[in-house]
């Protein structure tokens, strides 16, 4: 049987309280048969989403976490507290993280492995810069970040593709260069791990992406904010 295609919404540092009405409507929305949703808002938001989400078919996950459970982390959330206050599943090495804030792929392996720690998902982001793509590295660059990155022995780990160059430009990989990379990550990956797009995906590019092989589904930035294109996406997985 085919996994359900998962359509994780990253909200990034965008949300204040008033962006439950958002939340309100993806709860009462109706979803697509064969498709999971999950909300990754601020970590403000995690604790009241995920309290307004109980019970319901929506998710709520984080964007990051420490690798250690506890300490003198001054600004660190570790994932137990995430867990704690209502996440399900942690985005891990986002190619914002890793560029911003300098995080290798050890790093990034550290977080998964927290993230699994304290009975979260880990979604692990890879993906190519647009040097690295125009120099023919991108396999061997998502390769490279899947062997550090991604903890042996998770069961049920998510990874996520973001082409870095795609993301919040408008621009998109062709569905061709989507299979070859999402071909090569299942190659690597053990049976039943799901992959995610993600790179400017919109309701209007959904069905065609979420339609090609060993994609299992979407990371989503921009257009998750909105429920209505939230769910235009989430439908084009269904169809």
């Amino acid at each position: 049987m085919e996994a359900m295609k998962l359509i994780a919404g990253n909200w990034k540092m965008n949300g204040l309280k008033a962006g439950a009405a958002e939340l309100e409507a993806l709860l009462a929305a109706e979803v697509p048969a064969g498709v999971e949703l999950l909300l990754c808002p601020p970590a403000t938001l995690v604790a009241a989403f995920a309290g307004l989400a109980e019970g319901s078919k929506l998710g709520i996950g984080a964007q990051d976490c420490h690798w250690e459970v506890s300490g003198a982390h001054t600004g660190d959330i570790s994932a137990e507290m995430l867990a704690d206050a209502g996440a399900r599943d942690i985005i891990v090495g986002h190619s914002e993280r890793r560029a911003d804030h300098g995080e290798t792929d050890a790093i990034v392996r550290r977080k998964a492995e927290a993230a699994h720690r304290a009975g979260c998902t880990p979604i692990v982001c890879v993906g190519e810069t647009l040097a690295e793509r125009d120099s023919g590295e991108t396999l061997a660059v998502i390769a490279r970040q899947l062997e550090g990155s991604v903890p042996e022995g998770i069961a049920g780990l998510v990874v996520a593709y973001e082409p870095v160059w795609a993301i919040g430009t408008g621009r998109t990989p062709t569905t061709e260069q989507v299979r070859q990379v999402h071909a090569a990550i299942a190659a690597r990956m053990p049976a039943g791990t799901r992959i995610l797009y993600g790179g400017s995906v919109k309701p209007a590019n959904a069905a065609e992406l979420l339609s090609v092989p060993h994609v299992h589904g979407a990371l989503v930035g921009g257009a998750s904010l909105k429920a209505a294109d939230f769910l235009a996406i989430a439908a084009g997985a269904a169809t």
